[in-house]
């Protein structure tokens, strides 16, 4: 199921990875399956590689960090790749805004989804609808899905809220935009792969940085292997793996020349943490602020096509 696929909190290691693979068994309601992951493709990749093509081209609009492909490159085994890196034709310090509130509690934290729904409301009623909030675990999703409708509610708001799960992908996406006015509260499911344009979306919240969960029996095996051999498994692998994964869901608010909006990220590590620079240089040049009232002056502008004013920066 989708659920197993996000969070593997069922699944076991069942014995030590040999130099190649890390076997493990993920348990469902009533039965379970039996893995074998190898701990990179980079041999296989080789393997097609070679098999007698002359040129491989590989494009992606997401999958360098800070303008670095190594990450990528390095897992391929193609360390003798050419890269190149060319910024995008949008105008992202004139379309967007990247916004982080202020005083948000750890992600860790008890009541943490609280806080995002409480933080992301009145910028949910500033953009008049017309929301993705994105979150990192289907737990959270659904208990933010709550929060939302009841907090719209209080406001006295009537925006729609739609739920990833109450039908296809294909089929809320017609929703949200026919209605013009909606709020879609999702998961992996509308990270990648989702194309709304125009002021239909104008706001997309992502609720934290998508670390990969600690018990992924499969992670714990690469980091132990990274670290075995001298590496540094969280800023060599799980930092990049984060920041390519944000890169894409922050890559559904501006979709064309003419979008505008704002990428709401919720979690604080963006601020305190050491390598939070690091995540936020990897995202698209848009303009910074932590005040509220600059998120709600720049999504009134785009009724008129006004500017806002931006006095305090990351």
């Amino acid at each position: 199921t989708e659920e197993n696929t996000l969070s593997l909190h069922d699944a076991l290691p069942i014995c030590k990875p040999d130099a190649d693979f890390v076997r493990w068994v993920e348990v469902f309601g009533g039965s379970l399956q039996m893995h074998a992951t190898p701990l990179s493709v980079g041999t296989v990749f080789q393997r097609q590689v070679s098999g007698g093509a002359r040129a491989w081209i590989l494009t992606s609009a997401t999958l360098s960090v800070r303008g670095n492909f190594e990450h990528y490159t390095s897992q391929l085994g193609l360390e003798e790749a050419r890269t190149a890196s060319w910024e995008s034709p949008f105008d992202y310090p004139h379309q967007a805004l990247l916004y982080v509130p202020d005083r948000m509690p750890e992600p860790n934290s008890r009541g943490y989804t609280e806080a995002v729904v409480e933080a992301v409301l009145p910028a949910i009623e500033a953009a008049g609808g017309r929301t993705f909030c994105l979150f990192t675990s289907l737990r959270a999703m659904r208990e933010a899905h709550a929060l939302i409708e009841s907090g719209l509610r209080s406001r006295g708001l009537d925006f729609p809220v739609l739920l990833q799960g109450d039908g296809s992908r294909t089929a809320l996406l017609a929703r949200f935009r026919e209605l013009g006015n909606a709020v879609l509260v999702g998961s992996q499911s509308f990270w990648e792969g989702v194309d709304v344009r125009g002021p239909t979306l104008s706001l997309v919240m992502i609720d934290r940085v998508p670390f990969a969960p600690p018990d992924d029996p499969v992670l714990t095996a690469r980091i132990e292997r990274i670290n075995a051999a001298g590496g540094n498994a969280f800023m060599d692998y799980q930092l990049p793996h984060a920041v390519i994964l944000l890169k894409q869901g922050a890559g559904r608010l501006i979709r064309d020349e003419n979008d505008r909006g704002v990428l709401m990220i919720c979690d604080p590590r963006l601020i305190s943490k050491p390598y939070g620079r690091r995540v936020w240089q990897s995202l698209p040049p848009m303009r910074r602020t932590r005040v509220l009232a600059e998120v709600t002056a720049f999504l009134a502008s785009l009724d008129d096509n006004g500017k806002a004013v931006f006095s305090r920066m990351l």
